[in-house]
């Protein structure tokens, strides 16, 4: 009860900066938001080509090719097989469907492209990872890098699939553990059992195998095993000039959090949390013999946080530095403002014109971006509202010239 103990108190102290975040508030910048992309269907990951290109996940099964001064999309052909296409025919809430996408370091000479998404083996579903070579707009010579073993019915939920390489020229890849409801689990807390692949934060080269130096979790632990006590994380970023990864963490009731990954840590889930659960009855197990790993940052409402960039562009000299983060509850955007190393003020954005926003992102060029998914849209009540028809734009961000 400790560590629970020192997680509440954090979640406590974050909100001690809203003052601080109320005076930044004040000199907030004048922004807008302009259509750059339109007519996708809920995307989810973006990877720039180039200035005025860039690939776009859309979760319901697509992958496209867009121009970003033109708005015009051309698909990309060679998707793998297995991917879950049939979204919400079962569960309207699915978080299945093809999720981020990333380019190899040394692209375009290795024409690599990385996908994360929902994979089908019969009936069941999990988090996989593949690549393939992209050229003349389709994906050939897949291999498969990672498969979040096993493959489970009836569970449609928190696939995790965020990816990013590091300056080591590692692939980092997030996964969660598939859970709706914490009493679903077993005795053993899958995100706390290493042999289970769920769950999980992965460090692998980007052929798929394993690095040398990564931490050993014992000879139970699946192969690429870097961080555990996951639930449902989905962005993950390198912070530019560092060798330092973060990612987002998706609470289950509050809890959401954002935390800098470490090798070998374990971040908690469900034994410590700066939230609730989703069953009120659940009582997580007791695990003294375990040492957990504080969230950076936590709010205190629920924010679904999801893409999240570190701003490191000409067109906000103000942010340069700073951790900007997507959220789909409520359709909010967030900057962490970063000083001397550490998170000093918070301050939300759009607050009056809201977008369901999956992910966020900087062009080469310092461009900022967002990509907004209208399936659920706020409602009257700021709720999201369900709409039934698979929508979003990206979303080009820029000062407003006032």
């Amino acid at each position: 009860m400790l560590r629970l103990t020192m997680f509440v108190l954090l979640a406590v102290s974050t909100s001690s900066c809203s003052d601080r975040t109320a005076e930044r508030s004040a000199g907030t910048l004048a922004l807008s938001r302009q259509v750059a992309v339109d007519a996708l269907r809920s995307p989810w990951g973006i990877a720039f080509l180039n200035e005025t290109e860039a690939l776009i996940t859309e979760k319901e099964g697509g992958l496209v090719l867009a121009n970003l001064d033109s708005g015009e999309l051309r698909s990309i052909t060679g998707l793998p097989p297995d991917l879950v296409v049939d979204i919400r025919s079962e569960v309207r809430f699915d978080n299945g469907g093809l999720f981020d996408v990333v380019l190899d370091p040394g692209f375009p000479e290795e024409p690599w492209v990385y996908l994360s998404y929902a994979a089908m083996l019969g009936t069941g579903r999990t988090t996989k990872v593949i690549r393939a070579r992209l050229s003349d707009e389709t994906l050939s010579d897949h291999e498969t890098l990672l498969v979040a073993e096993p493959f489970t019915e009836n569970e449609f939920f928190h696939y995790g699939g965020g990816m990013a390489f590091g300056t080591d020229g590692r692939l980092y890849v997030t996964v969660g553990e598939r859970l709706y409801r914490e009493t679903d689990g077993p005795d053993l807390p899958i995100a706390q059992d290493v042999s289970d692949r769920r769950g999980k934060i992965y460090r692998l080269n980007p052929d798929g195998s394993e690095p040398t130096d990564n931490p050993d979790f014992g000879p139970d632990a699946p192969p690429g095993l870097y961080a555990l006590g996951i639930r449902a994380a989905q962005g993950i970023t390198l912070r530019p000039g560092t060798n330092e990864i973060w990612f987002s963490e998706h609470g289950s009731s509050q809890g959401d959090e954002i935390n800098r990954l470490e090798a070998g840590a374990n971040y908690g889930w469900p034994v410590v949390t700066t939230g609730g659960y989703r069953d009120e009855s659940y009582q997580p197990p007791h695990m003294p013999d375990r040492t957990f790993t504080a969230p950076i940052w936590s709010w205190l409402q629920t924010v679904a946080p999801t893409g999240l960039v570190f701003y490191d562009g000409p067109e906000f000299p103000e942010w340069r530095g700073d951790l900007l983060v997507s959220g789909l509850s409520r359709g909010s955007v967030w900057r962490l403002d970063f000083q001397d190393g550490a998170i000093k003020s918070v301050e939300e954005l759009f607050v009056d014109e809201r977008f369901r926003s999956r992910g966020i992102a900087v062009s080469p060029g310092g461009k900022l971006y967002m990509l907004t998914d209208t399936l659920f849209s706020p409602g009257a009540t700021g709720n999201m509202e369900y709409t039934g028809e698979p929508g979003g734009q990206l979303l080009r961000i820029y000062r407003r010239a006032d």
